[in-house]
């Protein structure tokens, strides 16, 4: 490569190299490492920073450390641009193409190629995927001022943490939310409703039985993003209307891609394959059924769902990629007033936080998890993206409390509302199975999330004429510690019955 020779002519000096020569001989002086680090590394840094100071962020990381995680992430990174850190709805910026193509520009000149370099470039997002090999070309790109975020696409922290404390990657454990068995339900855990419905136990303790007189969730439509919702569930199925649930439809979708490869497409199909989604469907919306099994806080609301990942953890590229679609996939789905994800991740992830931040600016109330513990996350407070301000955090508590966390669940400020989902016994909330005509227990912040949206549903169903900010007021107004929120639990438990007069 050419250097800049300079020739000292009395008190000044005369350059014989470009700016552009100079820029390049710049940022080869700022590699300092010319080695990636390994997964272990990455990881332990992750770790320590989390541990510190709460969250963890790519953004300000080293470049160094930044294309490390690329490197060990397929070389696939992840771009949000923008003339600002909110612009990031394409529709609303007049010069996104040009900024897409600055950035491409730079990435070629420093990759010395000009194919295979954009992988996927959103339809409605400032954010595209791009490939990376070099350290040069990770530091030219974060000095642009249009560049919003600048992140591995395919860094799978979980799965390299599994493979550091010897677990089975992504096994069906408490790490992925993944189970298809059924249980036998204990008669104290609920009573029987009409038709011959069994209504969970957690019902009588938010009031929802009795908020039922004044709404059960009609006209309403919520999208859940999940791992999608089991068709060998009748109930949630074809006979979704069953009983006293009438005049609804649910939708079923897919916009995951099930591969390791990030170059790979094809969607895998609608179908649950975990477990998760389907009990997060029952738990927010089972008809109000005659076979005896339970029924859903808004047994008459609509559902769409999504399947957007394989489980709870959102490691890695398709299941990233996969969330994002669903988020502005529901966000352009007019009908469609609430969001619910119980699935996430200990660190942001930018082009998720654009696809909330995208369902947001169309009006949509959007309810994510706080946070599930797996064996070697607890030192992790609430989780992304229920840390956002876009979103409502929700977390379980034990039954008669709205400020003792679930054993697995967990808290802290960005918390906004509890749901009672753990007994004394140690059984959770019933729901349907994901299989026909079986029934389960399920908990965790996932179904006080799920519950939590299904709630949001009847409080809109009464106000139909209602923005979100009045349902989310009305609902802050029924919960235990309003006006003042807990330092950890946010308004605490609501009570339905008042939410819904």
């Amino acid at each position: 490569m050419k250097k800049c020779v300079f020739y000292v002519l009395a008190v000044f000096a005369l350059g014989s190299c470009s700016t552009e020569e100079m820029q390049t001989n710049a940022i080869e002086a700022e590699i300092v490492q010319t080695d990636p680090l390994s997964a272990r590394q990455i990881n332990e840094q992750i770790n320590q920073t989390t541990k510190t100071k709460g969250k963890f962020s790519w953004n300000e990381a080293s470049s160094h450390f930044l294309w490390s995680g690329i490197v060990q992430g397929n070389k696939i990174a992840s771009i949000g641009f923008g003339t600002s850190k909110d612009d990031f709805d394409r529709s609303k910026s007049s010069n996104s193409e040009a900024l897409q193509q600055e950035i491409l520009d730079v990435i070629q000149q420093y990759e010395g190629k000009s194919e295979r370099v954009l992988l996927a470039s959103d339809e409605f997002l400032n954010q595209m995927d791009v490939y990376i090999e070099k350290q040069e070309t990770v530091i030219a790109l974060r000095k642009l001022k249009s560049i919003r975020y600048f992140e591995p696409a395919d860094y799978r922290y979980f799965e390299n943490e599994n493979k550091i404390n010897g677990v089975a990657a992504k096994s069906s454990g408490s790490s992925s939310g993944c189970g298809l068995e059924s249980t036998a339900l204990n008669a104290s855990d609920y009573t029987t409703v009409t038709p011959n419905a069994k209504a969970p136990w957690s019902f009588a303790k938010h009031n929802i039985t009795s908020a039922w007189n004044y709404s059960t969730g009609a006209g309403v439509t919520i999208g859940l993003i999940d791992s999608g919702v089991s068709f060998n569930q009748s109930l949630l199925s074809g006979s979704f209307n069953n009983g006293s649930s009438s005049g609804r439809t649910i939708s079923k979708n897919g916009v995951y891609v099930d591969s390791v490869w990030p170059w790979s497409s094809g969607y895998d199909g609608a179908d649950d394959k975990c477990g998760h989604g389907t009990s997060m469907a029952s738990a927010m919306a089972a008809p109000r059924n005659n076979q005896g099994q339970s029924v859903g806080v808004a047994y008459n609301a609509n559902l769409i769902s999504y399947r957007a990942a394989s489980n709870v953890v959102l490691d890695g590229y398709h299941e990233q990629e996969g969330v994002k679609i669903a988020f502005t996939n529901l966000g352009n789905t007019a009908s469609v007033k609430i969001i619910s994800m119980s699935m996430g991740h200990i660190f942001s992830v930018g082009k998720i936080e654009d696809g909330v931040k995208y369902a947001y600016s169309k009006g949509k109330l959007i309810f994510c998890a706080g946070g599930t513990s797996t064996s070697f996350t607890t030192f992790v407070g609430v989780i992304f993206p229920a840390w956002m301000p876009e979103t409502q955090a929700i977390t379980g508590v034990k039954e008669n409390t709205s400020n003792q966390k679930c054993d697995v669940c967990h808290s802290g400020s960005e918390i906004d509302f509890t749901y009672q989902m753990e007994r004394a016994s140690g059984n959770n909330i019933p729901v349907l199975s994901y299989y026909n005509a079986q029934t389960d227990y399920v908990g965790g912040s996932s179904v006080a999330t799920a519950s939590t949206a299904g709630i949001a549903a009847l409080v809109w169903s009464k106000n139909p004429s209602w923005t979100r900010d009045q349902v989310l007021n009305k609902m802050r107004q029924s919960a235990t510690y309003y006006p003042t929120k807990n330092a950890d639990y946010g308004y605490g438990n609501i009570n339905v019955l008042q939410a819904v007069q």
